[in-house]
């Protein structure tokens, strides 16, 4: 209870991406692509989480390099855009992210804008808090109810976001769950951020663009996702999305494919351990400028 009021925890999609970054560190051996045990933390999962069916090591371990592999190239981005004099990093979906707690060199030097919705947002707030790990001032919540039609640019604003210097904006892991008109609102809105600008955002490809090895997990995963409730609405070919992305005024649109994120993150590992077929990004610009893609680190 916060201030009387009953606070709902954080989404069971936001918690599986804490764990999965978890297992990462401590099952897959070294390198490792991405280091975050602080979402587990957050989490506190029961004893015995790694022997949730979700987590399985061999079912899983595709979508588990995924998830490591996006959130490594966001990170690299931001970074690399940081050094180019970006000071601006805005989370659409933002979860248990941890970014502010675990990179505070790039951060501090920002200002971390995570949205959400209110109820998980305020939750993770009293679990970071709890945890002595609080919230700096350069880290700024900003609670959107988009079931209720709120806008995330205006709370944006709220927030102190600064209309005109550019930023990087994040989505992962939710455009599937977003209907098309709410997708190409999305991009309208980044189009319409300071020039420079980089939109990095996950698109789900259609079932028959997935390896057919991979295509009964994807199924049982969709089945998954609608009796939870949060049923996926919306899959995109890769030039259908880069079309969307021009379509709403962004330059520069490139497809970051789940191959070459094998090739930058995973080559030369020995477990075999590569990306899903299922997911890939998105990479435009604002203005037209190139964006930046990060070099691998």
């Amino acid at each position: 209870m916060i201030n009387g009021l009953r606070t709902a925890g954080p989404d069971n999609t936001a918690v599986r991406v804490a764990l999965w970054r978890a297992v990462h560190v401590q099952v897959d051996p070294p390198p490792h692509v991405f280091e975050d045990e602080i979402g587990l933390r957050l989490a506190a999962p029961d004893d015995g989480w790694l022997r949730r069916p979700d987590m399985d090591l061999a079912s899983t371990s595709r979508t588990r390099a995924s998830i490591v592999a996006r959130a490594r190239f966001i990170e690299d981005l931001v970074v690399e855009q940081a050094g180019l004099g970006v000071d601006q990093y805005v989370i659409l979906g933002a979860g248990l992210d941890t970014f502010a707690q675990r990179r505070s060199r790039p951060a501090a030097g920002m200002r971390v804008f995570e949205v959400d919705q209110p109820g998980p947002q305020e939750w993770k707030r009293r679990r970071l808090t709890e945890l002595g790990l609080g919230a700096p001032a350069w880290l700024r919540f900003v609670p959107v109810d988009f079931e209720a039609g709120g806008s995330w640019r205006q709370g944006l604003a709220d927030a102190g976001f600064d209309a005109g210097r550019p930023a990087v904006v994040a989505s992962a892991g939710v455009s599937m769950y977003l209907t098309r008109d709410a997708t190409e609102a999305t991009l309208r809105l980044v189009a319409d951020l300071a020039p420079g600008s980089t939109l990095a955002m996950t698109f789900m490809l259609p079932l028959e663009l997935v390896e057919s090895a991979e295509r009964p997990l994807r199924e049982a995963t969709e089945r998954a996702a609608r009796a939870a409730g949060t049923p996926f609405l919306s899959f995109y070919a890769p030039q259908e999305m880069l079309a969307l992305a021009r379509d709403a005024g962004l330059g520069a649109a490139r497809q970051v494919s789940a191959e070459n994120l094998g090739r930058r993150y995973f080559a030369g590992r020995s477990d075999g351990l590569v990306p899903s077929s299922t997911e890939e990004l998105l990479v435009a610009v604002s203005q037209g400028r190139e964006p930046v893609v990060p070099t691998a680190g």
